[in-house]
């Protein structure tokens, strides 16, 4: 009986195991696979960024080798920069890098191919480079000469010893704290080699994309705990009997605020509220409660926005953008004044399309771009009329007004709105009031028609 069943498990088993190693080598060559393209693609980028590196050296030589009145060789130059510092950043994020410090080096780069792009994009033969831009380009030639000679070093080495990115990757994921890897230590070389250099200054329009906000840009006194307890319970509505939580966030940073919990009988779910330490003031307001099925439109969830802004003491708001996710309705609203729309005066208002009721708001940009009191808004040079003259004769106007927004460089510029139709589909555009420059093309969606636009 046993040699009968071992005459028929015999085989059987053979079988199976013999299975089992085909699938275990199948596997395995499919792991390799993954690991050679993985290789590859890292090699690929990598010698692609030295490669890249070396050219924006050159092409920084070139564009500092021709004459200081030579402003079509400055911005063909400069646009080359650009180029060249772009693709350097996109090969820079394909290296498994990120558990490596070399945000000084991307920093670096990003701030280089800012300054390129919005020197490049002025009129030149206006306003030309300046003495201390010409010299900013010969600092920047010499740093990225020196970032390019160490590359290349690394480069050399990974050549001629084989070595493999896929170690890289192995050994940043290693929790040892040692870490001797020949790529690895090249590149803190260059991150400790441009944290060195002295800092530039790039200019406002640069320097205004970098520019971080804090509490210390607020004016205002601190406030206590029991003043966002008040304001919270004003806020929500809360009546007596309400309890409210309140915490404080990134004390002794640049980033103090409070959250304000409160759970009181007016209403069945919990409302969370954000508040900025340095004069009280809301930054965001979340209402908790389940969202049911969709059941009013955009345009009722609108109005229900417009009469919460309203009761909630945010006046003269006017809703610019309108987005659907499901049955949430997110609305965008800016400030007016005088007729004007102050776009970085912006808030967003969140519905819930179950019975339109107010379930969020956000209001960062609104509580640092704010003004108390009027602004000064300028006077525009030219009329609509002399401004329509600039627009694309295929373009069908539908409406205008005139609207202050934050331009590629971060200032503020007085824009005549013009929206209209082309190519069928709807545009806002935004025409400098000064010269009658477009500052700005935008794309409307189907909902900013239906909610937000006349």
């Amino acid at each position: 009986m046993y040699k009968r069943l071992s005459a028929v498990l015999f085989p059987i088993v053979t079988l199976l195991m013999i299975g089992a190693f085909v699938w275990g080598y199948q596997e395995n060559q499919e792991k390799n696979s993954i690991l050679i393209k993985a290789e590859n693609q890292y090699q690929r980028a990598f010698h692609n960024l030295s490669y890249h590196m070396d050219r924006l050296h050159s092409e920084l030589g070139n564009t500092l080798a021709v004459s200081s009145s030579s402003n079509a060789m400055h911005r063909k130059g400069l646009i080359n920069v650009w180029r060249l510092t772009s693709e350097a950043q996109n090969e820079i994020n394909q290296l498994p890098l990120t558990m490596l410090p070399f945000n000084k080096t991307e920093d670096f780069l990003s701030r280089i191919s800012n300054f390129s792009y919005q020197t490049s994009m002025r009129n030149l033969e206006k306003e030309p480079l300046s003495k201390e831009e010409l010299q900013h380009l010969k600092v920047l030639y010499k740093n990225s000469g020196d970032i390019t000679k160490d590359l290349q070093n690394v480069q050399s080495k990974v050549i001629q010893n084989r070595l493999r990115w896929m170690d890289v990757e192995s050994a940043m994921a290693s929790e040892e704290k040692q870490m001797d890897n020949t790529i690895i230590d090249g590149f803190k070389t260059v991150d400790k080699r441009v944290g060195e250099y002295p800092e530039l200054n790039w200019g406002p329009a640069v320097s205004s994309i970098y520019s971080k906000r804090s509490v210390k840009m607020l004016s205002g006194t601190p406030v206590s705990k029991e003043d966002i307890k008040r304001k919270a319970a004003q806020f929500a509505d809360a009546g007596a009997g309400a309890s409210i939580q309140v915490t404080e966030n990134g004390k002794g940073t640049d980033w103090e605020s409070y959250t304000a919990t409160v759970k009181s009988k007016n209403h069945p779910s919990v409302v969370s509220m954000d508040f900025t330490k340095k004069g009280g003031l809301l930054i965001s307001y979340h209402d908790n409660r389940q969202i049911g099925h969709k059941a009013v439109t955009m345009e009722q969830a609108k109005a229900n926005a417009d009469h919460f802004l309203n009761k909630k003491g945010y006046k003269n708001m006017a809703a610019v953008a309108a987005d659907q996710y499901g049955n949430m309705g997110n609305l965008t609203y800016v400030s007016q004044q005088d007729g004007v729309l102050i776009y970085p005066e912006k808030l967003t208002v969140r519905v819930g399309l179950d019975n339109g009721e107010v379930t969020g708001f956000q209001a960062s940009d609104y509580v640092y771009e704010h003004k108390d009191g009027k602004r000064n808004l300028p006077k525009p040079k030219m009329t609509v009329e002399q401004v329509r003259k600039k627009l694309n004769p295929e373009f069908k106007e539908t409406y205008n007004r005139l609207a202050l927004i934050k331009d590629d460089t971060a200032q503020e510029a007085l824009c005549y709105e013009i929206g209209g139709n082309i190519n069928g589909s709807r545009y806002r555009m935004y025409l400098d009031a000064n010269d009658g420059s477009e500052k700005m093309v935008e794309e409307l969606k189907s909902s900013d028609r239906q909610a937000a636009v006349r």
